[in-house]
């Protein structure tokens, strides 16, 4: 698009971006010790004005230059789960202090070694329903993946208008879990966009993924030799499964013996925390509405004037995904956020009912992938070789099926003079990359790790 086409789209759209979007800059946040030295800002992006349909997002302005550095979108999973992850569990600028937590307003301090110091990014509460995304319909709360990469596509289009002088920046499509298959899908849907659409192009230079869901039956059934060569299973196990189940689909086998193998299995996984083998089996919410409530009041009135006296988890459980909820639940947090009074109630990191809700309606993002990457965009996948839910021997198999050519095989990378994980260089600009420790959200437990692998990657250097 021309300058003066440019120009005339934004004369024709300028007078109406008030109604749909409204965001705020964020200075100081409960729990944060003096000013952010960050610029943030929070927003809501209305996208349906007849059932009042608002996506809210967290965007954090490049530390570096961010009139030149990349800007990414960043989808978490679940679907449900909130953009906040990113903000403070994951790659974000913002960590949770677990080791002074005392059931009150958990303390957070900044992160070093967070990817806005190189890119600016925005995390997103997507779907509705998610995070402190609303709408007054009901009907809005249930959704597909179709209607949720156009929605997103949508969400974006809207924020560039706010935000046009991002347009030129190169932009990145990224995202972890659930949020790796929809960062793909968006990334074709902008493609598509660009290809034929009036709107401003996006300047969309690729994507990167993390232990991203597929959809397809790989990302169930390379668990089980995962598990095997962790030491999860017995050998005895293993060989039943790979015997008995030649052709099952290890989410729905049809096979009465596969089936009965595959529960003992399960039995298994149950007892863990897939997601991160070496941690705890834990739960992030609080017990009650009450603690967190408590939490929040005790803040300004005297505890004994407090619905309830939180009390503190076991030490072992005390993680960033359970202070999140507390932190979040906060009344004089959603104030710092600028969040609209009754649109929400009680906030959830991972919101289970929209999971629940949500229709997997694109069976895998595996033809995506090869779409996007057949057209030379850049991608990084990266798998944290410590996740169970979807391992990276799964991820590696689809990843060849694609049949592009090997030009580096399997080697190990470095940080620091030690081994951070192992990669594998493709043709058509594709990079795999294990995260040696890395879990399920590999930057939140290997933030050192993986900023250097972003450092690398998105300056156009090998991994």
């Amino acid at each position: 698009m021309t300058a003066a086409e440019l120009k005339l789209f934004f004369l024709l759209f300028y007078s109406l971006w008030p109604y749909y979007l409204v965001a705020v800059n964020i200075s100081h946040l409960p729990g944060f010790n003096g000013e952010l030295p960050f610029r943030l800002e929070t927003g809501y992006v209305t996208m349906d004005e007849e059932t009042g349909a608002e996506l809210f997002y967290y965007f954090v302005e490049s530390e570096r230059n961010p009139n030149e550095d990349p800007l990414l979108l960043w989808l978490i999973g679940g679907p449900g789960c909130s953009g906040f992850n990113g903000l403070a569990l994951d790659m974000g600028p913002l960590r949770f202090k677990a080791d002074d937590f005392d059931g009150k307003l958990p303390t957070i301090v900044a992160n070093p070694y967070a990817w806005t110091k190189l890119a600016s990014m925005i995390f997103l509460d997507w779907p509705i329903g998610t995070g402190f995304s609303y709408s007054r319909n009901h009907k809005d709360y249930f959704t597909d993946d179709v209607h949720a990469k156009k929605l997103i596509y949508g969400f974006l289009k809207k924020w560039f208008l706010d935000h046009p002088h991002f347009l030129s920046n190169p932009f990145y499509m990224g995202g972890e879990s659930y949020g790796g298959k929809m960062a793909t899908l968006v990334a074709h849907e902008i493609v598509e966009g660009n290809e034929g659409g009036p709107q401003p192009l996006v300047n969309i230079k690729g994507y990167l993924v993390g232990n991203a869901i597929t959809g397809d039956k790989v990302d169930k059934n390379s668990q089980v030799p995962h598990a095997y060569g962790l030491g999860i299973i017995p050998k005895e196990i293993y060989k039943l499964i790979t015997k008995g189940c030649v052709g099952e689909d290890y989410v729905k086998p049809q096979n009465a013996a596969c089936a009965a193998h595959l529960n003992v299995f399960n039995d298994y996984l149950s007892e863990i925390n897939i997601y991160s083998i070496l941690d705890p089996k834990c739960s992030d919410e609080p017990s009650s509405l009450e603690e967190i409530v408590g939490a929040g009041r005790s803040l300004e009135e005297n505890s004994a004037q407090s619905l309830a006296q939180p009390s503190i988890p076991d030490t072992s459980c005390i993680n960033g995904d359970l202070l999140a909820n507390y932190w979040a639940n906060n009344h004089l947090v959603r104030k710092a956020l600028q969040i609209k009074e009754g649109t929400r109630g009680r906030w959830h990191r991972c919101d289970s009912n929209v999971n629940t809700s949500y229709i997997r309606s694109i069976p895998t993002s595996i033809p995506y992938h090869y779409n996007l990457i057949s057209k030379g965009y850049r991608a990084l996948v990266y798998n944290g070789d410590h996740d169970l839910r979807i391992p990276f021997l799964g991820t590696l198999e689809w990843m060849k099926s694609l049949g592009f050519t090997i030009l580096a095989p399997w080697r190990s990378w470095h940080v620091n003079g030690q081994v951070a994980g192992y990669t594998v260089m493709f043709s058509n600009n594709l990079t795999f990359a294990t995260v040696k420790g890395g879990s399920h959200v590999a930057p939140g437990k290997r933030p050192v790790e993986c900023g250097a692998m972003f450092e690398r990657w998105i300056s156009h250097e090998v991994v």
